[in-house]
């Protein structure tokens, strides 16, 4: 039972870090109608400028924060020299070019860091365990979940309650009738862009000790995330928080509890090896059903 306590844990703490991808993925798409395959670069160059300012600042804090002011500011450099002009262009052109930038980012990367995966330490006030209800669970992964709780809540408040998420939304649902009424679409594209960016930072750095900070880090994840995105409804934030924390769960529950299942038919080795396999195919499966029911996705921007 714990084991299933704690891989549920764990499943929540991944959903909302994928979340903070997902939702800026899902404001670009639904805004700008961009589909940006450079999206998971942004998560890596977060992650590395993390790993490797916390050494000189001494602060796991200080190093977090300068890494998601230089993402952002990173970002919002690429839409207004690159990716803006290719919003008139079609998605196939998109993607192509935004694919070109993953291989120049993953080169980039490489030229500066080396070849070799840096290692980002856990800040040693959140290095031990804390008791739950009896059950050891890491203290980072609890800040983890705490974080992503906040940030959840900070952007569906400033979505839902400001000026500005006014904007983003009456640019989610009809880009259009934004402009007739006086939104500056450029400066707005520029702002959620730069904002997509510093969430991906936010995810790359905390995620960055639990998981290998290596070159191409970011492909296996936006998978995820753009599963995430079709799920939740593109341009829908709460679609993407509710989203992620499905494909969180399916993803790190399925990967504990599939392989123990096989394991009363097949042999340990057979159930380790395909276990993982299945709980993989078990996400796509929640996506094929959730379009099934509701082909918008659960929360559509434009429904």
């Amino acid at each position: 039972m714990s084991t299933v306590i704690e891989s549920a844990l764990n499943g929540v703490q991944f959903g909302l870090m994928l979340s903070l991808l997902a939702a800026g993925l899902t404001l670009v798409f639904g805004i700008m109608d961009m589909i940006n395959l450079a999206h998971g670069s942004l998560y890596m160059f977060g992650a590395y400028l993390t790993a490797a300012l916390v050494e000189p600042t001494g602060s796991f804090l200080l190093a977090m924060l300068v890494a998601l002011l230089a993402t952002a500011a990173l970002g919002m450099l690429l839409e207004t020299t690159v990716l803006r002009t290719l919003y008139q262009r079609d998605h196939l052109s998109q993607v192509l070019a935004t694919f070109a930038l993953i291989l120049i980012g993953n080169e980039v990367v490489r030229m500066i860091w080396g070849p070799q995966p840096r290692r980002l330490a856990l800040p040693e006030l959140f290095s031990g365990p804390v008791d739950l209800a009896g059950i050891q669970y890491p203290s980072y992964r609890l800040l983890v979940i705490g974080v992503g709780l906040a940030v959840a809540l900070l952007l569906y408040l400033v979505v839902a309650r400001t000026r500005v998420g006014m904007w983003v939304r009456a640019g989610a649902s009809n880009r259009e009738m934004a402009t007739v009424m006086g939104v500056d679409i450029k400066r707005l594209f520029t702002l959620v862009f730069g904002l997509g960016a510093l969430l991906c930072a936010v995810a790359g750095a905390l995620l960055g000790p639990l998981l290998s900070v290596q070159v191409g880090m970011g492909e296996s994840i936006l998978i995820l995330a753009f599963v995430v995105v079709v799920i939740g409804g593109i341009g829908s934030i709460r679609g993407a928080l509710a989203g992620s924390l499905m494909v969180g769960m399916v993803d790190t529950v399925g990967r504990t509890l599939v392989p123990g299942a096989l394991g009363t038919v097949f042999s340990p080795s057979v159930a380790s090896n395909l276990g993982p396999t299945l709980a993989s195919i078990l996400i796509y499966v929640l996506m094929a059903a959730v379009l099934f029911w509701k082909p918008q996705g659960l929360f559509p921007a434009r429904g």
